[in-house]
């Protein structure tokens, strides 16, 4: 896995606006996986940024790279403890969330939608998605909103212009340590 997946994928979370990114890539061997994960890691955890691996399968691995404080704040807010309690998690465990999540990613029952609250989604949101079966809603980008419509719209820019800004970075020869805030 190279960084420049993680570059293209999560710049929002290395520019400290967003708690995390998830993304898909190849894994035909999980130990070179965990390695370069362990290499990715020793740059990220010292500015904020955990990167594991949620599931492995079939020769691809999904991978949560994320921010613990962010994430630990998110959790906190009573709309996101509610519905994460529906499902069986720990709200007031950060590192519980994060292996009941993989859990259920790695169980043969339905994806666990709820998903979206480790990744900066509203909990409106998230909720809508959940109770309309993905329909109904009022707009889409990186999720589809039930909420605050003008609001998401604002994120969805700001996440891609920060996208943008880090590839272009990236492909100026700037480091992920240096593209990455430490907050």
């Amino acid at each position: 896995m190279s960084e420049d997946l993680v570059i293209r994928h999560c710049a929002p979370t290395l520019a400290g606006i967003k708690t995390g990114n998830l993304f898909s890539c190849s894994c035909p061997d999980r130990k070179e996986l965990t390695k370069a994960l362990s290499r990715l890691n020793r740059k990220l955890v010292p500015r904020g940024i955990r990167i594991v691996p949620l599931r492995v399968r079939k020769g691809h691995a999904l991978i949560y790279a994320y921010r613990p404080h962010a994430l630990e704040s998110d959790l906190a807010d009573d709309h996101a403890r509610e519905l994460l309690t529906q499902y069986g998690y720990l709200p007031g465990n950060l590192n519980a969330c994060v292996m009941h999540l993989m859990r259920r990613l790695q169980s043969a029952g339905e994806f666990p939608h709820e998903i979206g609250l480790f990744l900066s989604y509203p909990p409106e949101d998230v909720r809508g998605f959940i109770h309309n079966k993905a329909c109904n809603f009022k707009c889409s980008g990186c999720w589809k909103v039930y909420g605050d419509e003008q609001a998401a719209k604002s994120i969805f820019e700001k996440y891609n212009v920060c996208s943008k800004i880090y590839f272009q970075q990236w492909q100026q020869g700037k480091s992920i340590e240096q593209l990455t805030v430490a907050v």
